[in-house]
C-alpha cells in the first residue's frame, strides 16, 4: 500500500530541508520499483503549501506545491521543514493544520527549525527533540520544557521524529524509509544517491 508522505513548505524555508526528504522518498520508492517489478509505489511525495500558490523558498527559489492545506488529504508521514520558520508560527491555521494531520499520521518529523512548528503545535511535549545547532538555545528559551539534545542527527519518539539542520534532515529520512520499509531499501537508497549515510548503523539499533 502506497503512503502519502506531505511536506509543508512555506514562504522562505530551507531548500535543502524539504528537497532532502523529498528526494529520498522518491528515491526509495524508485528502488523499491526496481527490486520489485510491477509493485505499486511505495511512497508518493506531495509539497504542501498553505494555499496552491508558488512559495518562495530561500534564496530566490521558486517552488510549486501540489496542493494547499485545503486540497491535502492525510499523509501517513508528515514533514516540516525548517527556514525562517516565525512567521508560520503566528498562524493558527497552520499550527492547527500541523496538529490535526499529526493526530492520525503514523509518523510527524521536523527538520531544523520545523521542530518549532511542532512544539507551538504542542506535539512535542515530554519528548526529546532537536533542531539545528545555532537554533537549540532560542528553542530551549521559548519550549523550556521540552528535551533539547544535541549533537545528534535526529531523534526518535516513536510517531515524532526531529533532525538537526539542513542536510540531517537527509539523514532523519533515510531512517524514516529504514523504518518504514526496512534497512536494506535505506541502504539502497543511500547508495543510489551517492550519499555517505553516516548513521546507518544507529538506524539499524533503533529497528
Amino acid at each position: 500500500m502506497t503512503k502519502l508522505i506531505a511536506i509543508y513548505i512555506y514562504p522562505q524555508v530551507e531548500v535543502l530541508d524539504f528537497a532532502g526528504p523529498f528526494e529520498v522518498f522518491n528515491t526509495a520508492s524508485r528502488m523499491h520499483q526496481r527490486l520489485t517489478p510491477g509493485a505499486s509505489a511505495l511512497f508518493e511525495v506531495r509539497l504542501i503549501g498553505e494555499t496552491a500558490s508558488l512559495v518562495p523558498a530561500r534564496y530566490g527559489f521558486v517552488v510549486q506545491p501540489h496542493a494547499g492545506l485545503a486540497g491535502c488529504p492525510q499523509p501517513d508521514v508528515l514533514v516540516i521543514p525548517g527556514g525562517i520558520h516565525t512567521h508560520e508560527m503566528e498562524k493558527p491555521q497552520v499550527i492547527q493544520w500541523i496538529a490535526r494531520m499529526a493526530q492520525q499520521a503514523e509518523i510527524t518529523a521536523s527538520v531544523c527549525t520545523g521542530a518549532f512548528l511542532l512544539a507551538q503545535a504542542g506535539l512535542l511535549a515530554g519528548q526529546a527533540v532537536t533542531t539545528h545547532w545555532e537554533d537549540i538555545p532560542d528553542l530551549r528559551q521559548m519550549f523550556p520544557k521540552l528535551d533539547v539534545r544535541e549533537n545528534t542527527p535526529w531523534v526518535d519518539n516513536g510517531r515524532v521524529v526531529c533532525s538537526a539542520g539542513i542536510s540531517a534532515g537527509i539523514e532523519m529520512s533515510l531512517h524514516l524509509v529504514a523504518k518504514l520499509a526496512g534497512h536494506e531499501l535505506a541502504l539502497r537508497t543511500a547508495r543510489q544517491m551517492e550519499y555517505e549515510w553516516r548513521y546507518a548503523e544507529l538506524s539499524k539499533e533503533m529497528e
